[in-house]
């Protein structure tokens, strides 16, 4: 994926398919090949997939937050001529996902929330790994999953290199308060986005009662849960993953 990269102006993204676009909005520490299944199946299944990067740690201080990366993605949708999409948004993506169905409701015809923040951002706050030693960094890592073997190498690399560089460590931190700071409870009920919300019944990081209160605050949600799966069930079950998403499309016409 890393290699078919588009850059076009200020956007770099990755995209396949034909059809209905699904744009998927990456985590802090999420790569875009973190979607690799979801990109290979939805794109062979009539949908076109678009992955854009983020810019978490490329703008100014200033931009640096939720809102912000939200009047991204809104920019980003206007600069590939799509009227709506379907946006799919995993931890932090999902929480600029939110923020964007609010601001934009008319952009989005439908949202998938997989162990996103919007509610619950004190455990958010405690899985932002502090600068350390290797071990602790890749212990930190593995915890994301149910199954620790989910974090390759190349992932704990990653995260290394991220905490160990002091701008992105400040920028991660400002984002952390922005979520705190844009928290979505209050808005919720008033959101009626048809909204699939896909959980590991083992997330430590956004757990389980987080997505019972999404439910139970989002008007027309549907809720999924996959066992034995962490906060990234596209990637710890990529297939279970894309049949209940699947079904979910089906089920509301999308």
């Amino acid at each position: 994926m890393e290699n078919q990269l588009k850059t076009e102006g200020k956007y770099t993204y990755y995209e396949i398919g034909e059809g209905t676009p699904i744009v998927v909005l990456h985590g802090l520490m999420g790569g875009l090949s973190n979607f690799n299944s979801v990109a290979d199946y939805f794109s062979q299944n009539g949908y076109k997939v678009i992955i854009p990067e983020l810019p978490l740690y490329s703008q100014n201080i200033l931009k640096t937050n939720v809102k912000a990366f939200a009047k991204f993605v809104k920019d980003f949708i206007t600069f590939k001529g799509f009227d709506r999409v379907i946006l799919l948004g995993n931890s932090l993506g999902g929480h600029i996902g939110l923020y964007h169905s609010k601001m934009y409701p008319e952009k989005v015809a439908g949202l998938v929330l997989t162990g996103s923040s919007g509610l619950y951002e004190s455990a958010m706050g405690d899985s932002y790994p502090k600068r350390g030693d290797y071990e602790y960094i890749k212990t930190k890592t593995e915890g994301v999953f149910y199954d620790p073997k989910t974090a390759t190498k190349e992932m704990i690399d990653e995260v290394f290199a991220i905490v160990n560089d002091r701008l992105k460590v400040i920028k991660t931190l400002t984002i952390a308060k922005s979520a705190i700071r844009h928290n979505m409870a209050k808005d919720l009920p008033k959101m009626h986005v048809q909204t699939c919300l896909i959980w590991g019944k083992n997330d430590k990081v956004t757990p389980p009662d987080v997505a019972e209160e999404f439910h139970k605050l989002m008007p027309n949600s549907s809720l999924y849960w996959i066992d034995k799966c962490g906060h990234a069930p596209m990637m710890e079950h990529p297939e279970e993953f894309n049949k209940l998403l699947h079904e979910w499309l089906k089920k509301v016409n999308l």
